[in-house]
């Protein structure tokens, strides 16, 4: 038997070992779909207990004969191998399999369960720490001591006692009252399981400790007042701890995962969205570990001492951007960072925390919490479930509300003041409604920098074409300005703007959407300077047109920038002179890594690489693959493998260049002996073959957020085969062609 804590002092001075709980790892549980064999199903997607150099520790299920419910053993190894089980093969896509009868619960079943009442829990481990040691200790749910997890009903006493005493009640607000947009992902996935109340979101221990937590805070506030407290400490105080709540709810919920890698639970919210898991890890609140309540008090006290020693003090008000309570030319600087078209739904998200501030500060700030929910109607975003599926309607709103916000900022502010506007949205769609808001706004963008703002390892970046960096667009007040014609004042001042700034941020390190994104934004002055650009015609050139011609004259000056990378001489063996498909695969890897694009996204950049993204998806041999309203760029162990990859069309025609890197690269890893009959067959120009390949495995495709990982199978074959250039393509083509193939050489 293993003792914890709970002992009493005199068991503890006896050094017996005792061990504090830092987290409980549970898992969902669903009954068999199968009525005959009717076992208790876990849902766990994974077992990972701790993931580290020399120690592997996971759980190891043990399903014995005549029981109906499996048991979880835990095993340790210095290595993955020596484990002797594979700690992710469990649940998959939703799906579980019974561990007695085999039978599949399917993703519809199980949600069918969750909406039915139907899903229970069972207790995995404990992780814990040793008193005096460091590390962690994993201790079997059998192993745990009778008596340390309260009863379901003795937690629900203590709840109702809470209740009664304080008039604090659990969150029973429906969580998205107002649907969350679909193409937002705020919401839905813990109601698609029948999780509909925020105080689903909580098992019954968590909500006892959060309820608990609000009772204190209230009874703080309370004790602060008879003791003559001022108003304005008490109030910092009791704020203080109301966010302290908060952040224990973020991490106290049962959407919080395990991290085997640190050893640590993670909060509900790795990106803007409420997750769903099947397997969570609930945090000891008292643990002395991280995610604890001491922990939490630490962040704000750090927060607090910061900017405690700023000598101005700052007013905080809420209220609307498009009415501002200031008077006319009244301030130096306008500082926002406002919503990113779709991206988020922030007041939907808000509402999780919304509703535990409520609980613990409701009482101090009546005024702030009256609804039930956070207020919405007044939101600028651009979320189509507010305007009943209308995307078009909805993007109408944003860009006419960002209008008035905008024109409410130049209203306040001074002649000579300064609007900085911090934006990280991907797409050139996004962009547009804020550039037109701002040209329409009587602004001029003069300059645009891209800072580091966000966190290296949030999920969102991962295989996605988030931005590492947000860019800081800076402008001021337009004054007497005309209409700009666009082929004689415009471009030229747009070429040599993305040209300075590519190569600044180049040599910066800056690269992929990041440098791409942040020059687009540097070109908004050759465009936001004048009330109107028309082109020679006479026709006004409209925002989203003259974003798509940036982003072509930033890619340009990114191929360029890239030949000159890799060796390229001028004319026609540099990367300029590619083929368009080519041209496409390059920049699209450079700019993306491996990312999915959305379908305006993916068309624009199409538009800006001067092909048809149909045309690329399409036939045979397609480069991108269309994927719903998505679009997946394919690499050579995606298309390497059709022997007629790289192969002159019937008008004799050369293949794109990246068709014949595909099939060659397929056949350095898989056929190697028919490189030769490849070359033969399709007489490559092998300078520019080389070239693209260099580029590809070059340095500023591997660099960035995404990084390596994201394009690990292709980059690595990339470098094997330029590293061996010479032996694999070069002498191969030699063998079969003889001296007419020796040019290569010749030019070096």
């Amino acid at each position: 038997m293993i003792g914890f804590a709970e002992k009493t002092e005199r068991q503890r001075s006896r050094n017996l070992g005792y061990l504090t709980p830092v987290a409980y790892l549970w898992t969902r549980t669903v009954k068999c779909k199968n009525p005959a064999c009717g076992a208790v199903v876990p849902l766990v997607k994974q077992s990972w207990l701790c993931k580290k150099q020399g120690r592997y520790v996971a759980l190891k299920t043990i399903a014995s004969k005549g029981e109906r419910q499996v048991r979880f053993e835990v095993i340790s190894a210095p290595s993955v191998v020596g484990l002797g089980f594979d700690p992710e093969a469990f649940s998959k896509g939703g799906n579980a399999t019974c561990p007695f009868c085999k039978t599949v619960a399917d993703a519809d079943y199980v949600q069918k369960c969750g909406k039915t009442g139907n899903v229970g829990s069972q207790l995995l481990c404990v992780i814990a720490r040793e008193n005096g040691k460091s590390g962690h200790r994993f201790v079997a749910a059998e192993q745990v001591p009778q008596g340390l997890l309260p009863s379901e009903d003795e937690i629900k006493k203590r709840i109702e006692r809470i209740c009664e005493l304080t008039e604090i009640t659990l969150p029973q607000e429906v969580i998205g009252t107002e649907r969350p947009s679909p193409n937002a992902r705020g919401l839905t996935a813990p109601t698609r399981h029948g999780l509909m109340r925020f105080s689903d979101l909580f098992n019954l221990r968590q909500r006892l400790a959060l309820l608990a937590q609000c009772a204190a805070v209230s009874e703080a506030s309370a004790e602060m007042h008879r003791q003559g407290y001022s108003d304005d400490l008490l109030r910092a105080v009791v704020s203080y701890l109301g966010i302290m709540i908060d952040r224990m709810a973020d991490r106290g919920s049962s959407l919080c995962r395990w991290d085997p890698s640190y050893t640590k639970t993670q909060s509900t919210f790795g990106r803007p969205a409420l997750p769903f898991v099947w397997d969570y890890s609930e945090t000891n609140p008292f643990g002395d570990s991280s995610g604890d309540i001491a922990q939490a008090l630490d962040w704000i006290l750090a927060v607090v001492r910061e900017v405690s020693v700023t000598p101005d003090r700052a007013k905080v008000e809420r209220g609307n951007a498009c009415e501002l309570s200031l008077p006319d030319v009244s301030i130096d600087a306008v500082i926002t960072d406002p919503p990113y078209y779709d991206n988020v739904p922030y007041a939907d998200i808000s509402d999780f925390f919304y509703v535990w501030l409520k609980r613990s500060l409701g009482r101090l700030y009546p005024e702030h919490f009256s609804t039930e929910l956070s207020p919405k109607k007044a939101e600028i975003t651009a979320l189509s479930s507010r305007f009943l599926g209308d995307m078009d309607k909805a993007s109408a709103s944003y860009e006419q509300m960002m209008l008035v916000a905008l024109t409410e900022a130049n209203r306040v502010l001074k002649p000579g003041g300064e609007l900085v506007v911090v934006y990280a949205h991907k797409t050139t769609l996004g962009w547009a409604t804020l550039v037109e808001a701002l040209r329409r706004a009587n602004f001029t963008v003069v300059e645009a920098w891209p800072l580091d703002t966000e966190f290296g390892g949030r999920l969102i970046a991962l295989d996605s074409a988030a931005l590492a960096s947000s860019i800081f667009l800076v402008a001021r007040k337009r004054e007497n300005a005309g209409i700009g014609s666009y082929e004689e004042q415009v471009r030229p001042e747009l070429t040599e703007m993305v040209r300075e700034r590519v190569g600044t941020l180049w040599n910066l390190g800056i690269s992929g959407a990041d440098l791409v994104i942040a020059c687009v934004g540097a070109g908004l002055r050759a465009f936001t300077r004048f009330t109107k650009v028309e082109y020679a015609n006479g026709e006004e050139v409209p925002a989203e047109r003259f974003l798509t011609e940036v982003e072509t004259a930033v890619l340009e000056t990114i191929l360029e920038r890239l030949s000159k990378e890799v060796g390229a001489k001028e004319g026609r063996h540099g990367l300029a002179g590619i083929d368009s498909a080519t041209r496409f695969y390059t920049l699209w890897r450079y700019t993306y890594k491996s990312a999915v694009l959305d379908a305006g996204e993916a068309i624009i950049f199409a538009n800006g690489t001067h092909v048809e993204l149909d045309s690329l998806s399409g036939g045979a041999q397609p480069l991108v693959e269309k994927q719903k309203s998505k679009y997946r760029l394919l690499d050579y162990a995606d298309r390497g493998d059709d022997g007629k990859l790289g192969i002159p069309n019937e008008d004799g025609q050369p293949a794109p260049v990246i068709d014949v890197l595909h099939r060659l690269l397929w056949l350095m890893e898989r056929h190697p002996s028919n490189i030769p009959e490849f070359i033969r067959e399709v007489q490559p120009n092998t300078e520019q073959t080389r070239l693209v390949a260099q580029a590809l495995a070059g340095p500023a495709l591997k660099g960035g957020e995404l990084g390596e990982v994201a394009t690990g199978g292709e980059l690595a074959a990339l470098a094997k085969l330029t590293a061996n250039w010479r032996s694999v393509v070069e002498d191969a083509a030699e063998m079969v062609q003889g001296p007419l193939f020796r040019s290569a050489r010749g030019r070096e």
